[in-house]
């Protein structure tokens, strides 16, 4: 049971892994295709959530954002593997951070050619998170094993 647990643990883990060396390998000094992906829809982000809470939020460099990005689900996917709950936490925040702005389904209309694309895509976020938060409820609801103590004595 144990080995069956590490391989899923490993197979779930080489999406972020992967995607992560993608990123990296990618980065150079503008950021990469990442960064110019994000740079329209955080700032889109921004300024919606601007007209919401009558706030001007600070210039966010994209650059620092997918580095973040990298390091986020690199490191967690790591312990991840190893089953450390930190590595899922790390995973999780990364989802609920990135899914919502990177899959931004709901700036189009049913109808337009992306839609559909962006909300399977989203969908898919939604579903590894709850497989995260799942392993991390598990991993939280085990009982730790107790040392076992020498024989009892019997009394007469």
């Amino acid at each position: 049971m144990g080995f069956a647990s590490f391989v899923g643990r490993v197979c779930f883990a080489s999406i972020f892994i992967l995607s992560a060396w993608q990123m990296f390998n990618e980065f150079g000094v503008d950021g990469g295709p990442a960064a110019k992906e994000l740079a329209p829809k955080l700032n889109l982000a921004k300024k919606h959530l601007s007209s919401q809470f009558h706030v001007n939020f600070p210039d966010i460099e994209v650059r620092q954002l997918v580095l973040t990005a990298i390091a986020m689900k690199g490191l967690g996917a790591i312990l991840f593997v190893f089953g450390h709950g930190f590595g899922a936490f790390l995973l999780i925040v990364y989802l609920l951070v990135s899914a919502p702005l990177l899959h931004d389904f709901y700036n189009y209309g049913p109808d337009e050619p992306g839609y559909n694309i962006l909300l399977g895509d989203f969908l898919q976020c939604v579903a590894q998170c709850g497989a995260l938060i799942f392993f991390w409820g598990m991993k939280n609801s085990i009982t730790k094993r107790r040392k076992k103590k020498g024989p009892k004595s019997k009394t007469a």
